[in-house]
């Protein structure tokens, strides 16, 4: 596996995203999970993400049950922000209107967070902790100013921020040094393409794509909805629905036919592009087989000529919006 750099750490240039093992794409199963997590290893894919919410707290809990005697093999990432036990919550009044989904970005939610994150994982710090959103109600200077304590705390070693925009970024910044910055980012999603990539190339900051897929579009092994499990997030997706689907299928038919010209699997391909954005780049593609494992380690040495970037590259993004429309008041905060 190639190397890249986080905070002056080495990892695999391809990490794990860990979500889908637990939530939104089907049942979980711990035996399966870890032969995914004992092959990561094997191939080099030493940096693993997951958040709190995820399963509400149980992929937590997956990982720290593979993780012992092990975690010196792991550079960890884990989240706190969005709410999945609303007694811990300080937005109360949120809570008695009966919100869906609470963000609570305060330092006294974030002190119970930490605590049952490193409970659940069964390790006596987290290298990576990012707030998962921002929080519209507190300002991302005492949010990343509480994360800082962490850091002095020896709880967390690094400190990382989710779907932000450039302004929010430099603040946070400037609070405390930000090690990463995690955003959806594939050859479907590019908002912060023109921005915040290249702030943190500027800012010597790892820029850590999650969904670098596109939630498995781009993979071509989803050709009809009927193709996701029942109780697949992604049914409910509004790039999955019915106006767009079709429209973003015309999109992998121009990523398999660069994949059949350099003899990779089309997502080898969209991650190989991932990648080529710059040094700073470390995706995350989640997964829970060991097959798709394989195959995400293996984009590290795709070779893409500077033709076949540039094909791919003018790319239109996906149809549809990235989440439901609930959702979206919380991405590139």
């Amino acid at each position: 596996m190639k190397i890249r750099t986080i905070a002056g750490n080495p990892v695999g240039a391809v990490g794990l995203g860990c979500m889908g093992m637990s939530f939104a794409y089907g049942k979980a199963d711990q035996t399966e999970a870890d032969a995914v997590f004992g092959r990561a290893l094997e191939l080099g894919v030493n940096f693993w993400d997951t958040a709190d919410m995820y399963g509400a707290g149980h992929n937590e809990q997956l990982i720290g049950s593979y993780l012992k005697g092990k975690r010196d093999k792991v550079f960890l990432a884990t989240k706190f922000v969005n709410v999945y036990d609303r007694t811990l919550t300080s937005h109360q009044d949120l809570v008695e209107q009966n919100v869906p989904w609470i963000v609570d970005g305060t330092p006294a939610y974030m002190k119970k967070a930490i605590d049952l994150s490193l409970q659940r994982l069964g390790v006596d710090h987290i290298d990576l902790y990012y707030a998962h959103r921002v929080d519209p109600r507190v300002p991302i200077e005492e949010t990343v100013g509480a994360m800082g304590d962490l850091v002095q705390a020896g709880k967390i070693r690094y400190v990382g921020i989710s779907e932000v925009r450039a302004e929010t970024l430099q603040r946070a910044h400037k609070t405390f040094p930000i090690a990463a910055v995690q955003n959806e980012f594939s050859l479907w999603t590019r908002d912060t393409e023109e921005d915040v990539l290249p702030l943190c190339g500027e800012l010597g900051i790892a820029y850590v794509p999650y969904s670098p897929l596109g939630r498995g579009f781009l993979t071509g092994q989803i050709k009809t909805i009927d193709d996701l499990e029942d109780g697949d997030w992604r049914r409910s997706n509004p790039r999955f629905a019915e106006e767009n689907f079709t429209k973003n299928l015309e999109l992998v038919d121009l990523v398999e036919s660069v994949a059949r010209r350099v003899g990779a699997t089309p997502a080898q391909v969209a991650l190989a592009w991932v990648l080529s954005r710059g040094e700073q780049v470390v995706p995350i593609p989640g997964t829970k087989r060991v097959k798709y494992l394989e195959d995400n380690a293996g984009s590290a040495e795709v070779q893409l000529s500077p033709a076949d970037i540039e094909e791919l590259s003018a790319i239109k993004p996906a149809s549809g919006e990235r989440y439901p429309e609930a959702s979206m008041k919380y991405v590139n905060g």
